[in-house]
Formats: C-alpha cells, structure tokens, sequence
C-alpha cells in the first residue's frame, strides 16, 4: 500500500524515530510533523497536549497516511489510546517501545527514567515496565530544561555537557544499569548523557523498536509498500522553518530534504 507513515512530534524530537524507521522501513514514505511553535509539550497540561496531538494526527490523515507513529512521550502517555479509538488506521507510540529495550537491556531490573515533567507525572513508564517485571525498582527524573536546548541546536559544547550533568545531579545516588531515554529528544544528546552517567549505565532509546513495532504492524495489517518508487519524504514544522530545516539536515541523512511550514 503506497500511502505515507504520519508521524508527529512536539518538535524536533521525533525525528530520531524517524532515523530508525527510515533504517527498518526504507520503502516506506514518511511524512513527518514537528510542532516547534507549541514545543515543549511536558510543562502542558494533559488536555493542551491531547489538543494538540489530535491536530496534527487529523492533519496528516488528511494527507490519506496508512499508521500514526507518536514520536512524543508525552503525547504518547496522554493522547495514544484515545486516538486508538478514533483513527480508522493503527496508532503507535513510544513508551512501550522504550520500556521493552530496557527490559532487554537490564541485568539488576534497576532502570532510570529521564523525561519530561509530563511524562513523568503520568506514570505510563512505570506502568509499561512493570508490566513486562514486576519487580524492576524506577528511578524517574523530569529534565525539563534539555528539550528546549535541543530545539534551540545548542547541544554542543562545554555548555550543553554542563546543563547535562546539572540535570541529571539528582540520579547521582541512585543505582541503576540501564536508563531509558524517556523523550525522544534525547537521543540527540546521548553522547552527553552518556558521559554524564558512565560507561556502567547501558543507555537505551525507544526509536528503534518503535520502528520494529511499526514494520511489524505494517506486515499484520498487510499494509506494506510494495512499489518501487523512490519514497517522497515530507517533513513539516509549524514554527520557525529554518532552525528545524538546520536540526532536520544534521540528523536526517537525505538528500535535498526541505522542511515546509504547516498550520494546524
């Protein structure tokens, strides 16, 4: 079936998501929505962020996509299951995703979760990795302060590692083998984070088994593209064009990829 992957993001986040999906899905067309003008989604309350993630999922099914991915831990926590409800094609999200690579990953079931403060405040991650072990122990850590330095494109330097390691301080005293990067924006930083927590600590990211869980519900759903056409990526922002275009070309490894405004 030759119709796009909407996926959707507060920002610039998602689109470390996208890097794996276009890995694992390379026939498949993405078109892509960052909504820079409202990000950052984790100081919002449920209702904002549900409001907003509805509009860019109806936004892109005008656009006639096959699947949703929600490349945004908070929208995941709040808007993936009445959105399920809703769209007539599969919804997925990152928070399972996240949870299942760090149960992978994890020896002691002692698990750091860094997000932001609407992530956190939901819970979703305690409740998706307690559902896979019981008895894994949780320390989670709001970082609001990382997501508006990625979307900014200053997360290189002595000042972004200095932000890093302020940040994380708090899990200092904590013990823990595997932390998940509970915010798509992250994996941007994760060379930094890695640094700040140490060679002991397996840092993982839900971007990769989101996108085995979007190739796999394709093949269930028998909606793979089986053309040959090279695939025509777009990818959308709804505020300033150029600081996403100059993230988009950093991360995003196409050739001549050009980033359009969009209103929702």
């Amino acid at each position: 079936m030759n119709a796009p992957i909407g996926v959707i993001d507060s920002g610039v986040g998602g689109l470390t998501v996208v890097k794996e999906m276009l890995r694992y899905l390379p026939n498949e067309t993405i078109y892509y929505i960052g909504d820079t003008a409202r990000c950052p989604y984790g100081p919002r309350t449920g209702e904002q962020v549900l409001t907003f993630t509805t509009e860019m999922a109806e936004k892109l099914a005008s656009m006639n996509i096959k699947m949703l991915v929600i490349a945004c831990n908070t929208a995941t926590a709040v808007a993936l299951e009445p959105l399920q409800a809703v769209c007539d094609f599969p919804v997925v999200g990152v928070i399972n995703a996240g949870a299942t690579a760090a149960i992978k990953e994890t020896k002691t079931h002692e698990i750091a979760v860094i997000a932001t403060a609407g992530t956190v405040k939901s819970g979703a991650y305690e409740e998706a990795i307690y559902s896979l072990f019981s008895k894994s122990k949780i320390h989670s850590l709001a970082c609001p302060a990382l997501v508006p330095m990625v979307e900014s494109g200053q997360y290189d330097g002595p000042f972004a590692l200095e932000l890093v390691e302020k940040t994380l301080a708090p899990l200092k005293e904590a013990t823990y083998d595997t932390m998940i990067l509970g915010c798509t924006h992250y994996p941007i930083i994760q060379d930094l984070i890695e640094k700040v927590v140490g060679e002991g600590v397996h840092v993982v990211s839900s971007a990769t088994e989101t996108a085995k869980n979007a190739r796999d519900l394709l093949e269930f759903y028998n909606l793979e593209n089986t053309e040959q056409e090279v695939p025509k990526h777009r990818f959308f922002a709804t505020g300033s064009v150029p600081m996403f275009q100059q993230i988009l070309s950093n991360w995003i490894e196409l050739p001549n990829i050009q980033a359009e405004k969009i209103n929702l």
